[in-house]
C-alpha cells in the first residue's frame, strides 16, 4: 500500500501526516467492523511519523511550494520500514 500526502505552504508534510493519522485513528475507533486497509495505512503513517527527518523534508519541499509547484509524498513500507518519494509538478493554472 502507498499513502499519498500533499503538503501546502500552510501545512507542512509533518502536519499533513499527523492530521491524516488522527483522522484514520478516529475512523477506526468509530468503525463497527475492522478495516484492514485503514489499519495498514495507519501503521505506515505511524512509522513515517516516528522515523522521518521532517526538518530535511520541509527543507526539500518548501522551496517548491513557495514557487507555486505542487509537492506530493508517496509513503510506503519497504522491508518493514517506512520509505518515501517526493514528486514535484507544476500547479494547474
Amino acid at each position: 500500500m502507498k499513502v499519498e500526502l500533499s503538503p501546502q505552504l500552510g501545512h507542512c508534510i509533518e502536519t499533513v501526516a499527523r492530521e491524516r493519522y488522527a483522522l484514520l485513528a478516529r475512523h477506526l475507533l468509530e468503525a463497527e467492523r475492522p478495516d484492514p486497509a485503514a489499519e495498514e495505512e495507519l501503521e505506515i503513517l505511524r512509522l513515517f511519523l516516528e522515523k522521518a527527518n521532517f526538518r530535511r523534508l520541509r527543507a526539500e519541499s518548501e522551496p517548491h511550494l513557495a514557487a507555486g509547484r505542487k509537492v506530493s509524498f508517496t509513503v510506503y513500507l519497504s522491508g518493514g520500514r517506512p520509505a518515501w518519494t517526493m514528486s514535484v509538478t507544476q500547479a494547474p493554472g
